[in-house]
């Protein structure tokens, strides 16, 4: 079947573009493969074909660049069921990465129409509802990672968030591989963390967050969820791409008002080879989609960094207008530190979550000196002091930048 139809106008259909490496055969040869077997095709004429089903489900490849290799194809929305990622991402990227017409491909990018975005829950509370529950609508959000990532036991772990927390910082998070390991256990932590979160908020007059990692097998991780509710705990925290969409989705639809932290381990197997795989921004949106609160953006600065120009399209992506769903709150993690601040705002904005993990807990006095000078650093920032004059006359900042630097 010919797919290739440079002359048609898509209407309300899911659009993907696609970055083609054709194997041996021509880049429209390629894109027809793709856009069959993605769809209602497969490797030769059958029979059972109807007519009907062609002519309502066929896709069109509409556009072909033969310079940069990237072919556009719509689909029609029938193909797809509303609200199942899972079933949408085996179409659009599914088997046709192993299909011998290409050596490599890359989602680039995909958009969907308004009756298929609204048939995703989106963000429950998206940017303006974590501001109102942190009661921050001022400035960047900041944050911290328990350090070291595993070995620390509950007690220990506690410890590190109160003293973040009386620090200056108003979101503690577990990392990625900390789940419910013997010398750390799920519960026993939760519940020596949001003690510690009570006593910090006592303590500052400020509200504070504690995301707990709650990825394990779907069944389990709803019933952590709970637990974490139960516990008047506000956040949960998912690494969706090991545990998958359809597992986020699974915590999305509990009657909980739990905020839903995305992190995403995992994520550059599939994004960061240029030329196959999909792209962060692809993986964004369909995050916004399945219903998380935040999610990694990269930094643009630090150990994560990413392109300046590709970070902030991923930002724009979970951000803009999205037939009214919800924003994502970016969150910009990886190897920062209080000397990182200036010019991670200045690129980013300020509705944007700053986690420094080893630039909190790496000060030369310690965790709490440390989310002192974070929060030493964002008020110069916001004061547009420059931060060596702001360091003058605060100690803990200017250690901070007497070892990283600014």
């Amino acid at each position: 079947m010919e797919y290739v139809d440079l002359g048609y106008v898509p209407g309300e259909e899911v659009i993907c573009r696609f970055f083609v490496e054709p194997n041996n055969i021509s880049l429209e040869e390629a894109a027809n493969h793709i856009a069959g077997e993605s769809s209602i095709g497969t490797w030769t004429d059958i029979a059972t074909m109807k007519p009907d089903i062609a002519s309502r489900l066929k896709p069109h490849v509409y556009s072909i660049d033969k310079k940069s290799a990237v072919c556009e194809i719509s689909y029609p929305t029938e193909l797809f069921e509303g609200d199942n990622m899972p079933q949408i991402l085996s179409s659009i990227a599914g088997n046709i990465y192993g299909m011998k017409a290409v050596n490599n491909l890359r989602l680039l990018d995909f958009s969907f129409p308004k009756s298929l975005s609204t048939s995703f829950k989106g963000p429950r509370y998206g940017i303006d509802g974590v501001r109102e529950i942190l009661d921050v609508r001022d400035r960047p959000l900041l944050g911290t990672i328990v350090k070291p990532k595993v070995g620390l036991s509950a007690k220990e772990h506690a410890e590190v968030a109160f003293n973040s927390w009386v620090g200056g910082c108003d979101i503690v998070k577990d990392d990625e591989n900390l789940t419910n390991q013997d010398f750390n256990p799920f519960e026993e932590r939760i519940m020596a963390t949001l003690e510690a979160r009570d006593a910090a908020q006592q303590e500052t007059g400020e509200k504070k967050v504690y995301m707990p990692n709650i990825t394990a097998e779907s069944c389990e991780m709803m019933r952590r969820a709970e637990f974490v509710k139960g516990m008047s705990g506000r956040y949960v925290m998912i690494d969706i791409v090991t545990a998958g969409f359809s597992a986020v989705q699974s915590i999305r639809g509990l009657d909980s008002d739990l905020v839903l932290h995305a992190h995403r381990a995992m994520h550059a197997a599939y994004t960061r080879n240029k030329r196959h795989g999909l792209s962060m921004k692809a993986l964004a949106l369909m995050a916004r989609y399945v219903g998380v609160d935040q999610l990694h953006i990269g930094t643009v600065v630090g150990k994560m960094e990413g392109e300046r120009a590709e970070v902030e399209e991923i930002k724009k992506s979970i951000t803009s207008e999205l037939y009214g769903i919800k924003p994502v709150f970016p969150v910009c993690s990886g190897g920062l530190h209080p000397g990182s601040l200036p010019e991670l705002i200045s690129i980013l904005g300020e509705d944007i979550i700053i986690q420094a993990g080893g630039g909190v807990h790496g000060h030369p006095d310690g965790t709490l000196k440390g989310a002192k000078a974070l929060r030493q650093s964002l008020a110069a920032v916001m004061d547009d002091v420059p931060l060596n004059e702001y360091a003058s006359s605060h100690m803990e900042l200017k250690r901070a930048l007497d070892k990283w630097g600014c």
